[in-house]
């Protein structure tokens, strides 16, 4: 997981348990603890490692060992090799090993195929996770906008709050007409509608976050705000650099390599049936024979008499097999095609996506400039308004205006800043 330090280094670590606060570490750590894809993807790698163990244990010389017992009635062949009316039985024991002196490298080719195919498992493992640290960061950042967005509505709230206390004063002592008190009032009203809508949104991208994270509880749940930004935290990568990065760091771009590598050495296997093969071979056994019509040695003794060993070669050469090592070959090579394919499929994808949050970011700093400008502008338009207002050259709908128009550029700053910020370091886990 060291690429989800890149976020996950941003946010203090302030962990209060009883409050149920998260950091993103954290939070990461439990969505890829919890998540059914990852531990699905993980037991498929587990299955590549045995695959490649096993490939690689083929080398080994095998040994088993066999015991038979056969009764026979009626007319049966004898120690004499002749064939008598009688009853008898038979008992036999042996032990054998085999090794695979070549084979035309197929075993050797087996093992790298094998080895290819564990680090593509690997490799896609690698990616769901990577993905998974992507999206609960996203989760992640869509609560920190939120809460930002009800700080703001809060604010806005409390403001008219105190100028409805002052106003109240002033319509006491008569110096102020009553119906302005309740503009003000309406106004109240509007911005407590806007307040909770805010709050319900920042539940509900709880809640979103709680269940990627298949945690229950979210109503106590709360996310660790990072202390400040800074300055690197917005410094933009350029499309090209990312995807030159991602090229060779990226575990799809290298799944799709080995996959490829995977896919060669099936073409090697196959074209190691053209070649003989030569298998060593040894038997070690010895018997019982038992007849009912003459005297038998004991079994002890026939066991130590029958005693014999074998030892052999066995050359085995492909003359005709029906065109199957040839169509074998040329499946193999279409394999070949393929996987060459779906690795430049997964460049172009991977290129795409790049680009695609290379220019969002664009868009994104692009807003949030505008946001900041227009930022000033309209506190300074608030200031100037509620100041004319206080002075009685401004109406309430005036004021009300100028600081709704306040509050739509702060949550769109907000935005702006966040979606920013997760566009940065969304390249950044792309490299």
């Amino acid at each position: 997981m060291k690429k989800t330090s890149i976020i996950a280094l941003l946010f203090v670590p302030l962990l209060t348990m009883a409050q149920k606060n998260w950091t993103l570490q954290q939070c990461v750590d439990t969505a890829l603890a919890n998540n059914r894809t990852v531990k699905q993807q993980a037991l498929a790698k587990k299955n590549k490692d045995i695959a490649y163990e096993q490939a690689r244990q083929n080398l080994l010389p095998n040994l088993n060992a066999s015991a038979s017992q056969n009764w026979n009635f009626g007319r049966s062949l004898s120690v004499d090799n002749t064939y008598k009316s009688s009853n008898s039985s038979q008992s036999s024991f042996s032990i054998s090993s085999g090794l695979t002196l070549f084979d035309g490298m197929k075993m050797k080719y087996s093992i790298d195929a094998s080895k290819a195919d564990m680090l593509a498992a690997n490799a896609d493992l690698e990616k769901i996770k990577q993905d998974i640290t992507m999206n609960v960061a996203l989760g992640f950042m869509q609560i920190l906008l939120n809460k930002e967005l009800l700080q703001i509505a809060e604010n806005q709230l409390t403001l008219t709050l105190a100028k409805i206390e002052q106003r109240k004063g002033l319509v006491a002592a008569g110096k102020l007409a009553e119906g302005e008190l309740l503009d003000l009032q309406a106004q109240e009203a509007k911005e407590e509608m806007s307040r909770l809508q805010a709050d319900n949104t920042l539940k509900l991208s709880l809640l979103d976050l709680a269940q990627y994270l298949e945690i229950d509880n979210f109503e106590k749940m709360d996310v660790v705000a990072p202390a400040a930004f800074s300055e690197s935290d917005f410094q933009l990568l350029t499309a090209d650099a990312v995807f030159q990065s991602a090229l060779t760091h990226r575990p799809e771009i290298k799944g799709a390599e080995y996959r490829l590598k995977s896919s060669e050495f099936n073409v090697l296997i196959a074209k190691g049936n053209y070649y003989p093969s030569l298998s060593l071979g040894a038997n070690y056994g010895t018997g019982y024979y038992n007849l009912s019509s003459i005297p038998n040695n004991s079994f002890g003794q026939q066991i130590n008499d029958n005693m014999s060993a074998q030892i052999g070669l066995n050359l085995r050469i492909p003359i005709f097999n029906k065109f199957e090592v040839r169509n074998g070959i040329r499946s193999a090579e279409l394999g070949v095609k393929s996987s060459k394919i779906s690795m430049d499929n997964a460049k172009l994808e991977l290129k795409k996506s790049i680009q695609q949050a290379y220019y969002n970011a664009l868009g994104a700093k692009s807003r949030w400039d505008a946001a900041q400008k227009s930022e000033v502008a309209s506190r300074e338009a608030y200031r100037f308004t509620n100041q004319k207002y206080e002075g009685g050259k401004a109406t309430l709908y005036e004021l009300y205006q100028a600081k709704s128009n306040l509050t739509q550029v702060l949550s769109e700053g907000a935005q702006a800043k966040y979606q920013y910020f997760f566009r940065v370091k969304m390249l950044e886990l792309l490299k």
